[in-house]
């Protein structure tokens, strides 16, 4: 067990401390690889890297507060009142986590380009507007921050629903009983407490706004501006810069970390304490009439990252051209043809995803499994240093990730560039810490007892772990390999900056696809890639079920 434990901390330091020494290293050298911070004060001084930095700011701040006004109404709607079809709600919520934002981003396209778009094209037959006139522009600042805030507000809800679950009715009771109204319960007894929450999943959006590289990608660059992550992207393309891109990421991961560290705090907060046993459930606010349009509000919010982004994708893979209407005289096979027929890439993006997903997926969760044992029982006097190793990646925005895997292994004496194996480690460092997270928890709710009564029956710890823990695990385990799949799937801002022309995957086929504005092969695309994770998904979440019962002792 020891050198197994000594295995994965060369390993875990393999993953993240190599690419990221090559990124300090770069950052702080020429050309000649001497030292200088010339790279820096060019950063500071140059207007064309301080306004993508400035915009990406702007645009994060925008997200964060878009997506706490859609959360916290919509959060409250499920979680405290009685709305029909809450928990459908609910599960459509969580469900568009699956939706890749790049995908939404390319849907968005096709409903709201100001020319081609489906709802200006609706617009202009039904106010009569001129042939050039639109209601909507998504190639803007103001569209780049609504797309984004599509697919982050369900991270914001997820925190501040949670919140709401936890809060005991007795307060929200006491606060009736001294005379205080619904209004004032809600504003001086309920938004207090999940305050914190809120807040965390605002810092959380941020930052996820910060680091995405698909959507500004899409939106931003037809726009003509760029955002940090596409100008850090660019400076990869021909002549590229390597210390200046190096130098560029520093600042983004330095914000990261200190936005992540912020919500950790935040979600550390205590709003209440509750004395003398158990608290009683939270009290349903029955809205009477108001029930109906708030399951409308409810749905037509649900419509913006899943409903409309999906009928638009399946008629644009369905007509001849995305402009066409949908009938029976313009339905057509043709996108489906080419894409699976006459397209020749596609079969390799398809068996490169899957192949990636898979490995990555059984190798995380392995690797997360043995780490999250390791720091849980306290077996190595490190262990803690194991945990900071498995947890570090998620202050790692994938673009700088990206950045620092190219450096570490474009140059002897491991060249993986150009190789599925670089695409492979950029998974596996990615998605390590919400496996070790998710394991983690699970672990501690399973008592070292049934690990000692199986080696006081002559087991080792690594055949108690395999045969005892994994499969009281077994729910868990599967979640785990389930989430670090989807995470590869919609893995797309380390993924550009590693692919070569035989590594190529389904979302950097898609991006390559919009550049050459093939809509219709890319909703076909995006359609496929939709229609993989949600069979995994189902596939996974039945699994606990077939799966035999796990071992008993004694």
């Amino acid at each position: 067990m020891s050198l197994l434990l000594a295995a994965v901390g060369l390993l875990l330091c393999g993953l993240v401390l190599l690419p990221l020494g090559w990124l300090v290293w770069y950052s702080l050298t020429d050309d000649n690889g001497l030292p200088t911070l010339g790279n820096f004060v060019r950063l500071a001084s140059d207007p064309t890297f301080a306004r993508p930095y400035l915009t990406a700011l702007g645009i994060a701040a925008g997200v964060a507060i878009g997506s706490c006004a859609a959360a916290l109404p919509l959060a409250w709607l499920v979680a405290r009142t009685d709305m029909p079809l809450a928990r459908s709600i609910r599960v459509l919520v969580t469900a568009s986590f699956v939706t890749p934002p790049f995908l939404g981003a390319i849907a968005w396209e096709l409903l709201a380009a100001p020319n081609s778009g489906m709802l200006n094209q609706w617009a202009r037959a039904l106010l009569g507007l001129g042939p050039y006139d639109h209601l909507f522009n998504i190639y803007s600042v103001g569209g780049v921050i609504f797309c984004i805030a599509c697919y982050a507000f369900p991270l914001v809800f997820v925190l501040v629903a949670n919140a709401l679950d936890n809060i005991p009715g007795d307060l929200e009771d006491a606060s009736a009983i001294l005379g205080g109204s619904r209004a004032v319960t809600l504003r001086r007894v309920t938004l207090p407490m999940v305050l914190p929450a809120l807040l965390a999943g605002a810092l959380l959006s941020f930052v996820q706004a910060l680091t995405q590289f698909g959507t500004p990608a899409i939106l931003a660059l037809p726009a003509g501006f760029h955002v940090i992550t596409t100008k850090i992207w660019s400076l990869f393309q021909y002549p590229p810069h390597a210390h200046l891109a190096a130098a560029a990421s520093m600042p983004l991961l330095l914000l990261t970390i200190l936005m992540l560290r912020g919500q950790q705090v935040l979600l550390g907060r205590r709003g209440y304490t509750a004395i003398g046993g158990r608290s009683s459930a939270p009290r349903r606010v029955r809205l009477g009439l108001w029930r109906w349009p708030a399951l409308i509000f409810a749905v037509g919010l649900l419509s913006l990252p899943i409903f409309l982004p999906y009928a638009a994708l399946i008629k644009t893979a369905l007509v001849k051209t995305p402009s066409d209407p949908l009938g029976f005289d313009t339905l057509s096979l043709r996108n489906l043809l080419f894409v699976f027929v006459e397209f020749s890439q596609t079969r390799q993006a398809l068996w490169n995803t899957v192949l990636l997903g898979v490995a990555s997926a059984t190798a995380g969760t392995a690797l997360a499994l043995i780490v999250s044992y390791a720091t849980i029982r306290r077996l190595v006097v490190g262990h803690r240093v194991l945990g900071f190793l498995a947890t570090a990646p998620i202050a790692i925005p994938g673009i700088v990730l990206g950045v620092g895997l190219f450096l570490a292994y474009t140059r002897p004496p491991l060249v993986l560039y150009g190789t599925l194996w670089i695409l492979f480690l950029a998974f596996l460092t990615i998605e390590l810490p919400a496996g070790y997270q998710q394991l983690q928890a699970a672990l501690r709710g399973l008592h070292p007892e049934l690990e000692e009564a199986s080696r006081i029956f002559g087991a080792n710890r690594l055949r108690s772990l395999w045969q005892i823990t994994a499969p009281l695990l077994r729910t868990s385990v599967i979640a785990t390999w389930c989430f670090i799949f989807i995470g590869v799937i919609r893995e797309l801002s380390a993924t550009i900056m590693l692919t070569t022309a035989n590594t190529k995957v389904v979302s950097v086929i898609i991006y390559d696809l919009n550049e050459s504005g093939d809509l219709g092969a890319i909703s076909v695309m995006g359609i496929t890639l939709l229609a993989i994770t949600f069979a995994v998904v189902l596939v996974a979440n039945r699994l606990p079920v077939l799966g035999r019962a796990p071992p008993r002792l004694g």
